[in-house]
């Protein structure tokens, strides 16, 4: 299990890492040719960059937290006679 998730934080490692390289790549290259549209490409590139590798970590967060509950354990709560619920 820890294989798989290492394997999958290295992919999006490399992925985010990469459209981020590209993405301020195509950003230098509007600011420097002054063509305001490419910086508009480049730093939508940059931020889908960002969110894309932490989405990756929340997967991975996500898939570890679920894998390490205690599962089948049915929580009622107590009411008291006034309708309130008890604090424990």
């Amino acid at each position: 299990m820890v294989n798989s998730r290492m394997k999958i934080l290295n992919a999006t490692k490399w992925a985010g890492g990469i459209t981020l390289v590209t993405g301020i790549m195509i950003f230098l290259y509007g600011v420097v040719s002054g063509f305001i549209p490419v910086v508009g490409i480049g730093v939508g590139t940059i931020v889908g960059a960002v969110i894309f590798f932490l989405m990756g970590v929340f997967f991975i967060a996500t898939e570890e937290m679920v894998e390490n509950t205690v599962k089948g354990i049915e929580i009622t709560p107590n009411k008291n006679r006034n309708g309130l619920y008890l604090v424990k």
